[in-house]
């Protein structure tokens, strides 16, 4: 019997390079990972880009997709149900609590919030040009020949109602003769240079005159109310001449001695003044209103009858006045 040799079967296996085609489940892998990137950076961009109100409605618009309020095709999870409400007790900014105006678009801006904000933008600026107004001013007066001369007697100072120029008497320098209310030249020299700066603003302005508490007496009834209204009128007829139109001025008031600079020393010098106020929108629409107040209220506010705390050093003014002789024609 002849041996048998075993049949050798050889299974030969064809590579393909590449590891062949295993349908591309990689590519949806990384389309999935592309989508969500761009998700995530649009979530990115809309939380920096919208406001609280407007997250809040985007918030709603995903969770109601309705065009109507109140009702959803699909119902939205949470204990509201459907509809565009807030699920919350404390109004959360979902978009039925959101003001619409006259739009039913919720990412359309309230108008009271646009409002708003121009009304701060516009104090901003008001407030950042009289403060310019100042600095300019006070420039002036450290450069001017005809300003420079006169400038411990010229004081600035930002009240809520405007900027505040006052014109000060000195012992030896006052703005007007005794009693009278004719402007030395100087004063108007100083109100004509006072004149070309406010015009450089919109505002309009108050002038007021104050005296001190020395009386004029007169026959006549003559006073210090009188003394010091045509003090302040002449100073408005001033800043006219020297080129300030006529129309910036809202008015024209004199106070007496009843709103003293210095109340420590009633017939310090510097008590005698013209104050100026380069008024606020806030101001000026306050000054227009009080025609209209007939019942006892709350006092308008006043930059001339709320004096701050005296801006200079009146020691020096006072150790200026020198004793004299007692008078009762009229007060300098």
């Amino acid at each position: 019997m002849s041996e048998q040799r075993p049949t050798i079967i050889v299974r030969r296996v064809k590579k393909v390079a590449g590891g062949g085609h295993h349908g591309g489940s990689w590519k949806v892998a990384y389309a999935d990972f592309v989508t969500a990137m761009m998700a995530f950076f649009l979530v990115m961009w809309l939380m920096g880009a919208t406001t609280n109100k407007e997250r809040a409605a985007i918030s709603e618009y995903f969770r109601n997709p309705s065009p109507l309020s109140g009702k959803s095709f699909s119902p939205a999870p949470g204990p509201a149900g459907p509809g565009g409400a807030s699920t919350s007790m404390i109004k959360l900014g979902g978009t039925m609590d959101l003001p619409k105006g006259e739009s039913d678009n919720p990412f359309d801006k309230p108008p009271g919030d646009a409002d708003q904000a121009s009304e701060e933008q516009r104090k901003a600026e008001e407030k950042q040009r009289l403060e310019s107004l100042m600095q300019a001013l006070e420039e002036a007066i450290g450069k001017s020949q005809a300003l420079e001369p006169f400038k411990d007697q010229l004081l600035l100072d930002l009240t809520p109602e405007g900027l505040r120029i006052q014109i000060v008497d000195q012992q030896n320098r006052p703005m007007f003769d005794l009693g009278g209310t004719v402007l030395k030249p100087y004063t108007q020299t100083i109100l004509a240079e006072l004149a070309t700066f406010i015009n450089q603003v919109p505002n309009h302005i108050s002038i007021t005159g104050h005296t001190d508490v020395t009386q004029y007496t007169s026959n006549r009834g003559y006073t210090n109310w009188e003394l010091s209204a045509e003090r302040a009128n002449a100073a408005r007829r001033a800043l006219v001449l020297g080129g300030m139109h006529e129309d910036k001025v809202s008015r024209v008031v004199g106070l007496s001695s009843s709103v003293l600079f210095d109340k420590q020393n009633p017939q310090n010098p510097i008590n005698r003044r013209i104050s100026i106020v380069v008024m606020t929108k806030a101001a000026e629409d306050a000054l227009q209103g009080e025609g209209r107040l007939l019942a006892p209220g709350a006092p308008l506010p006043d930059a001339d009858v709320a004096m701050p705390n005296p801006p200079v050093d009146t020691t020096a003014a006072v150790a200026l006045t020198a004793p004299a002789a007692p008078h009762t024609t009229a007060e300098p």
